[in-house]
């Protein structure tokens, strides 16, 4: 079959007649080239400037790019203030006793706070508030706080530190009291984080528990320790019978 594209006297006589469509003419690079910078050039210069950016060139347009750009600042801020409202945290602040009503039990409704009650001198304190600082700018929507445990509750107990509490509403979520119940001496950071994340402070893109593999060989091994007492006791009875 011929090419309807070959360039031959008879297929020539064929487009004459409109029998053939008319021939292809090969695309120029350098045309196309062109008329994608001609369309890059079509986009606003304004599209492509900060609102601070805006500000310093409002001279340079005219009426109608003007009424364009008030649009155009108006959606950027609106963008800018959203994000602004969903990481309106990201840090571990520091708080005192007298500050506790305010930016824990009376936080700003539907926002998790997690406030971690520590001392210095213990290094499983010191610890946990290195984990927190990461999470902090992690989940930039959830607050966390940490407070010198003398300066909210007296007389508290070492043996009870760390303590993590987890508000929501005013209301206490979870909490995590002791070394034990906030994961031990060798705490990881993501252990922590699925911790919070089983409370519902944050929102955790962990898809298991980073101590999973532990726990198995925990329960594993009580497993077997109860079946060999049981053994053993059974053993034991079948002794006393004879």
């Amino acid at each position: 079959m011929q090419d309807p594209n070959e360039d031959t006297e008879w297929n020539e006589i064929l487009r004459d007649f409109g029998i053939l469509p008319p021939k292809e003419e090969p695309k120029d690079e350098i045309e196309e080239m062109v008329l994608r910078l001609q369309k890059e050039a079509m986009v606003k210069p304004y599209e492509k400037m900060t609102l601070a950016q805006l500000k310093e060139a409002e001279d340079e347009f005219d009426e109608e790019d003007m009424r364009a750009i008030e649009i155009y600042r108006e959606k950027r801020l609106q963008e800018w203030k959203a994000l602004r409202k969903k990481q309106k945290f990201g840090e571990l602040r520091e708080i005192s006793g007298n500050q506790y009503v305010n930016e824990v039990t009376n936080a700003e409704k539907d926002v998790s706070v997690i406030i971690h009650l520590y001392r210095s001198s213990i290094p499983m304190c010191l610890l946990v508030n290195q984990h927190l600082s990461l999470l902090a700018r992690k989940f930039p929507e959830t607050k966390f706080v940490k407070a010198i445990v003398n300066s909210c509750i007296q007389h508290y107990h070492d043996n009870c530190l760390p303590t993590i509490f987890v508000y929501k509403n005013g209301q206490i979520e979870g909490k995590f009291i002791g070394i034990i119940e906030c994961g031990g001496i060798n705490l990881k950071l993501e252990e922590l984080e699925w911790k919070l994340a089983e409370v519902g402070a944050i929102q955790t893109d962990l898809e298991e528990n980073p101590k999973k593999d532990i726990v198995d060989v925990m329960v594993s091994s009580i497993r077997n320790t109860s079946i060999y007492d049981d053994t053993n006791s059974s053993n034991s009875d079948n002794d006393d019978t004879k």
